[in-house]
């Protein structure tokens, strides 16, 4: 029998068998008469152990960082825009890393089974096709 796929509402895993939530009354489907009890081990998360101000001092901190964080990454797209860069021209790159990718793979893919057809090494097959083993 399959049961169905609840989720504990504070840290969103499975509601049976994860180890991130408490032990106490999840909200798994909150409005509706199908509470279930998280069978996880009361395991408190760090957080959980801190007194209110505590957590409120430590969000503030982590939103403070990711402020600067977001600040600095504004800065560093700034710059690189000054410096010419363009967002058509790394999409138009990583198109092309991508085909290239894509050939070399098949490449490998022929060398594999030339290599396996003549009882031999991909690697003894390189200086046969001028290739670079860094290739």
């Amino acid at each position: 029998m399959r049961r169905p796929a609840l989720l504990c509402a504070p840290c969103a895993a499975p509601a049976v068998g994860h180890l991130r939530c408490p032990a106490r009354l999840c909200d798994v489907l909150r409005g509706s008469a199908a509470v279930t009890r998280c069978a996880a081990p009361a395991v408190p998360s760090p957080r959980s152990c801190q007194p209110n101000g505590a957590n409120e001092e430590a969000l503030r901190c982590e939103i403070e960082e990711l402020k600067q964080k977001d600040l600095a990454l504004d800065q560093e797209i700034t710059q690189l825009l000054s410096e010419g860069y363009s967002v058509e021209e790394l999409e138009k790159h990583i198109s092309l890393l991508h085909e290239y990718n894509d050939i070399k793979d098949a490449g490998q893919m022929l060398l594999g089974k030339l290599a396996v057809i003549r009882g031999v090494t991909t690697k003894q097959l390189y200086p046969e096709y001028d290739l670079e083993l860094s290739d």
